[in-house]
């Protein structure tokens, strides 16, 4: 009975997100006004969605859905490593669910854990130069190694760079689609896309099947600048899509930086802007590192806020909160030696959503430090501070 009501509940998630028109506002709204995805459901086909000037066809979607089409989504989601990241889960990453205009759901390949770690976003032009790519791919290097995600658009240039330098490193990349997270836009890019599967995760709020369109790309980007701590633009030019990513980071509170060059090269005009504008600008990995602090922690309160967990010094005297054995549990695992995050879920029984989660409590605490590969491990010396 328990996987007809689920598979109830994901059809209607389906039904939703592929109504023409209707959006990741509108569902939020009847998610919101009615429950779940099946009373959210029924409500959109008993009320007048022509008063909000949704696309023609919506109404006749929502009533008769396309069963080849629907099956065809629920293939695509029994595929492992294959999810559908709905806002009403836990596992709906926060930093996304907090900002301005997230989105309803993610189709995810590979490991949706990833969108609970630190990560950084590296943007910037499709057509960059030898040394743009040299930088993008230094920074991501040095910031794996550090402990973040790299998370860009796969596009040609910087973003392809940045990821692949980050999955060179031993670390971990997530790609945010502006297609369904079956297609590949770049075709040139379908390798790195089955690299980025494999070690990292492919992102989309497109279902299945959908082909690229100049509309989902600033969609695209939303989503990217969301999910990160901070966003990093390499070689902008004054109408490059990177600037939307950075003016949707800064939309969200989250840091922007920006590296400088010539004068005379038009590819980082778009950079200078944003300089101009407040952005900060950068010349080494470490600038940035250190300037995410502060950022990460603050984020890490909000974070503790929305899963009920108390900070360091907050049970003085008081009694033990349930989420402090949990990171016990958690520090116990990690033992002497460096260990992954999907090593670290099956340890403790933990899901990958809570080890992560954990985890950046007790970096933020001192306790853990990122290691090479994506691993973490029990700091041998004094906290920093």
């Amino acid at each position: 009975m328990d996987i007809e009501v689920d598979r109830a509940a994901l059809e209607a998630w389906l039904i939703l997100l592929r109504a023409p028109g209707l959006g990741p506002t509108a569902i939020r709204g009847l998610l919101a006004r009615h429950g779940g995805s099946r009373a959210a459901l029924a409500a959109a086909r008993r009320e007048d969605l022509g008063e909000r000037s949704v696309a023609a066809g919506c109404a006749a979607w929502l009533a008769r859905p396309a069963r080849d089409v629907l099956d065809a989504d629920l293939a695509w989601l029994a595929v492992p490593g294959h999810a559908l990241l709905t806002c009403d889960a836990d596992d709906f990453p926060a930093l996304l669910d907090d900002s301005p205009a997230p989105p309803a759901a993610l189709f995810v390949e590979g490991d949706a854990g990833l969108l609970w770690q630190p990560q950084l976003a590296i943007v910037g032009s499709r057509h960059a130069s030898q040394g743009g790519r040299a930088n993008a791919a230094g920074f991501a290097r040095a910031l794996v190694q550090s402990g973040f995600t790299i998370t860009s658009g796969l596009a040609e240039g910087i973003d392809g760079a940045a990821h692949a330098a980050a999955l060179d490193a031993g670390g971990h990349t997530v790609a945010v689609l502006g297609t369904g997270p079956d297609r590949v836009y770049p075709a040139m890019h379908a390798e790195l896309s089955a690299r980025i599967a494999a070690g990292g995760a492919l992102v989309s709020e497109f279902p299945p099947g959908t082909p690229a369109h100049p509309a989902h790309f600033p969609r695209r980007n939303r989503i990217i600048a969301a999910l990160a701590l901070g966003t990093l633009v390499v070689e902008a030019g004054l109408r490059s899509g990177s600037l939307i990513t950075a003016r949707n980071a800064a939309e969200s509170g989250r840091e922007v930086f920006a590296l400088p060059g010539s004068i005379h090269n038009p590819l980082v005009r778009g950079c200078h802007r944003l300089i101009r504008s407040g952005a900060r600008l950068v010349e080494t990995s470490e600038e940035v590192i250190e300037e995410l602090g502060p950022v990460a922690r603050h984020l890490g309160i909000r974070l503790r806020e929305r899963l009920g967990v108390a900070a360091p010094g907050d049970h003085d005297g008081v009694p033990e909160t349930p989420a402090d054995p949990a990171r016990s549990r958690l520090r116990a695992a990690l033992g002497h030696d460096p260990v992954r995050v999907d090593e670290l879920a099956e340890r403790t029984g933990f899901d990958v959503a809570q080890v992560s989660s954990l985890l950046l409590m007790l970096e933020l605490e001192g306790a853990v430090v990122p290691a090479a590969g994506g691993a973490w491990a029990r700091r041998t010396g004094p906290p920093p501070g």
